[in-house]
């Protein structure tokens, strides 16, 4: 991004942090999920420190471009939980960032049934 007083560069683990942190806060999501879970691990859910491991920034023309990779909560409508990420990923990075998000892909990497003890 330029502005009057200069260049501001953003690596791609800030927009992963904001990303991730945006995600998990939202109802049926258990958490983020490494894009190489054959890999790394499909029961793995990401923590704070490893979102980059579950979010694709890409650079286009008009934006940058997100994948977010999810683990769901059973017994939720997929559909409304990933419109949710879409929402929330595009939203946060505009206000916290300035960034505008060209596209927001959310790849559901598994369902995982939530014991409420």
């Amino acid at each position: 991004m330029n502005n009057e007083f200069g260049t501001i560069e953003m690596s791609s683990d800030v927009i992963s942090t904001v990303v991730g942190g945006a995600t998990t806060e939202i109802f049926g999501i258990v958490g983020m999920a490494s894009r190489k879970h054959v890999r790394d691990g499909i029961n793995e859910i990401l923590n704070r420190d490893n979102y980059s491991r579950g979010v694709v920034v890409r650079q286009e023309d008009d934006g940058i471009a997100v994948d977010v990779y999810i683990v769901v909560s059973y017994g939720t409508k997929i559909t409304e939980v990933s419109k949710n990420v879409q929402e929330r990923v595009r939203y946060q990075l505009e206000h916290d960032l300035g960034i505008v998000a060209a596209s927001v892909n959310v790849f559901v990497q598994g369902v995982r049934v939530q014991n409420d003890i």
